[in-house]
């Protein structure tokens, strides 16, 4: 993203951390079973095979969550004084950026847990920014306090 003559950048959102500390959950259940098979096979295996074996199945499981971790944490909604820009990370080498202009923004849709909201640590959801055309332009998935971006937004919008 390159930011043009006169714009300046007034905020940035990343993700909430909560939906990322879920995926590591899942993560983590999903890598138990191979250390299960591990503890199974363990007594019928030699110890530098044992031992190998635990350093392998830890090795790719740092390496899913550091990809995991990359991806989750590099998208951003970037806001300046004339446009949203959206930078959605699909894969570690493939990116999407979205933008819209300030002035062509029609409606705002935000969608949060309920009662949950009020608590931080589940104070996230989804944003979704529609210009004239009635297209969403920008959907930012696990976007935090999205009620707070809706209104941050309106607040700098031009008439």
């Amino acid at each position: 993203m390159h930011l043009r003559e006169g714009e300046h950048i007034l905020k940035i959102f990343h993700h909430h951390p909560t939906p990322f500390v879920l995926n590591v959950g899942k993560i983590i259940i999903g890598i138990f079973p191979f250390f299960l098979m591990l503890y199974l096979f363990g007594p019928s295996m030699t110890t530098a095979a044992y031992v190998w074996a635990h350093v392998i199945i830890v090795g790719i499981f740092i390496m899913i969550l550091a990809y995991h971790s990359l991806v989750y944490w590099m998208d951003r909604m970037i806001i300046t004084n004339q446009r949203v820009v959206y930078i959605n990370w699909k894969h570690i080498t493939v990116r999407d950026e979205d933008e819209t202009e300030l002035n062509d923004i029609q409606d705002i849709h935000t969608k949060e847990r309920g009662l949950l909201a009020a608590i931080d640590a589940f104070d996230y959801g989804v944003f979704k920014l529609q210009t004239a055309s009635h297209t969403t332009a920008i959907t930012f998935d696990d976007a935090p306090d999205p009620e707070g971006i809706r209104q941050y937004i309106y607040s700098i919008k031009p008439n």
